[in-house]
């Protein structure tokens, strides 16, 4: 890899044969040396789970000029920990989880494996942004998003983020956007999670699906929302989630002895 240029890992949550994975890495590679270092399979809904009671190993899957890509048999913060460790002679300049096969938007920021990438390069003081693409299929067209996640990548390379901030991007599912809005998470919560099925030998089991549902009074400047109405929507995050108003009210009113 050329250290004259920027040194960009990638990880996702959908496994390194992942359609969005591979775009994002050939779409980047002009603009910067490229290390992929994401699970050896589907890690969707892992958030930023860890592996503390087995190993964890990876693999050289291939090696080109501007691209490395490896796979690793932990989750998809495993696999930012294990680049960082591994390869520590070379800090990356920005870290990136996707681009995800399905949205990540409003509540979701909390489950998705692909924001818990970004929430960890945000933690380990790099800046971070995860691309997510409200498309769940395999075969998904990601060739829409491709200006705009090139341009918040120039941009954040420029300019950097605030430390402790990081960028979560959705992308709507139509071939033609109506523009950016940055807004703020969509407040929701997700409905009907199990689906029951009588099981062959007995008993029932459970699939986890359910319905999201927006609880938001003013959406106009919600991800979801616009999102749905075939805006780019791009979400400053921020890692630490301490209520500061809370915080201030507990400390003035409270009796806590």
């Amino acid at each position: 890899m050329n250290n004259e240029r920027p040194l960009v890992l990638i990880s996702n949550d959908d496994g390194y044969k992942a359609r969005g994975i591979n775009f994002l890495a050939e779409l980047l590679s002009p603009i910067a040396d490229i290390l992929v270092m994401a699970p050896d399979g589907g890690r969707s809904g892992m958030g930023c789970a860890i592996t503390s009671t087995q190993p964890v190993y990876y693999n050289l899957v291939s090696e080109r000029e501007g691209i490395t890509i490896y796979r690793c048999s932990g989750t998809p913060v495993d696999c930012i920990k294990m680049a960082l460790h591994e390869f520590a002679d070379r800090q990356p300049d920005m870290i990136i989880g996707g681009i995800n096969h399905g949205d990540n938007s409003g509540v979701n920021v909390h489950y998705s494996g692909t924001m818990g990438i970004v929430i960890e390069g945000c933690m380990k003081g790099i800046p971070s942004v995860g691309f997510s693409l409200d498309n769940h299929s395999p075969e998904a067209d990601f060739e829409p998003c491709a200006p705009y996640i090139v341009k918040i990548v120039e941009q954040v390379l420029e300019h950097g983020l605030p430390n402790g901030t990081c960028l979560n991007v959705n992308f709507p599912a139509t071939p033609i956007y109506e523009g950016v809005k940055v807004c703020r998470m969509a407040r929701g919560e997700w409905t009907q999670e199990w689906e029951e099925h009588p099981h062959p030998r007995g008993g029932n089991y459970f699939w986890l699906v359910g319905s999201f549902c927006l609880r938001d009074d003013h959406p106009h400047d919600a991800d979801r929302p616009n999102l749905t109405e075939g805006y780019v929507a791009v979400t400053p995050i921020q890692i630490d989630m301490t209520d500061y108003r809370m915080m201030e009210e507990m400390v003035n009113d409270w009796d806590l002895g």
